[in-house]
């Protein structure tokens, strides 16, 4: 495989990416992401997932920066939380309110800084055997608890198909929240005005030093899109959604062929190389 000048900095999505299909890291994409580290790449990993789910990726990927919720929050190799970029309790409430009146029958689910709160209504599958509290409408999730910072908000419709019910929600909140998908599932995820797993990559990045064209992204799905069209090496993997294939600058061999350990084993390659000479 062709190998550029080596970044400065990898940021790789997880599902889809990173991560096999079964949910797991493989020896190898570890091993690629020591050598990476120990080469002077920094990693930071960058997912949709929520700040509940810090703890159990740090423990089976490794030490590494998290940017977590689309860029909602960002979580240092310990675990500890760096910054967190809220929705504004009364954008949220209005949020939900529009997004209801013009798509009768979505139900919401909310994450906080460290749990997650849903609507009776809303799909048991999407979350799996986690407790899930409180249960309520999506007023009360949103004002029940208000030392309790909101990072997404997420909406399922039980009858829309994903691309009709993306861009129904997508103009009926505008500019008022970042909404998109990661999943080929019926769910719809917003967040705070300006806050994507970009914008909370290049802040992040620029107090490092590091530049945007230093900085090499790995992705799959639409949530995506923002932090591969901002860096300078974007990789879609294999297996992507058809938008992100077509905005990424390459491509990466699918997650379930340790793709991203791939093309950082030849970003290492690339350095031993260039040190010896």
């Amino acid at each position: 495989m062709a190998t550029l000048p080596p970044p400065k900095l990898i940021a790789t999505d997880l599902d889809g990416t990173l991560l096999r299909s079964d949910g797991t890291l493989s020896d190898r994409t570890r091993a690629a992401l020591a050598a990476a580290e120990h080469a002077g790449i920094r990693v930071v990993l960058v997912t949709g997932r929520p700040p509940r789910s810090v703890p159990e990726l740090l423990a089976g990927i490794g030490p590494h920066f998290v940017i977590a919720a689309n860029g909602a929050a960002v979580y240092a190799p310990d675990g500890t939380l760096a910054h967190m970029s809220p929705i504004r309790p009364l954008a949220a409430t209005r949020l939900v309110t529009r997004v209801r009146r013009v798509l009768p029958g979505a139900a919401f689910a909310v994450e906080y800084d460290g749990g997650f709160g849903h609507e009776p209504t809303y799909p048991t599958w999407s979350f799996g055997e986690e407790a899930a509290e409180p249960v309520g409408t999506a007023g009360e999730l949103l004002t029940r608890l208000p030392g309790r910072p909101v990072l997404k908000i997420l909406a399922y419709h039980p009858t829309l198909p994903l691309d009709d019910f993306y861009e129904r929600a997508l103009r009926t909140a505008g500019s008022n929240a970042e909404t998109t998908y990661s999943t080929g599932l019926s769910l719809v995820e917003f967040s705070a005005p300006r806050v994507t797993k970009a914008t909370t990559l290049l802040a992040w990045s620029g107090r490092l030093g590091v530049a945007s064209d230093e900085i090499a992204a790995f992705g799959d799905m639409p949530n995506d899109l923002p932090m591969l069209t901002a860096v300078g090496h974007s990789y879609a993997m294999a297996n992507a959604h058809p938008d992100v294939l077509r905005a990424a600058s390459h491509r990466a061999p699918a997650n379930d062929e340790d793709g991203v350990a791939q093309v950082l084993e030849g970003f290492v390659d690339t350095l031993s190389s260039s040190q010896r000479v």
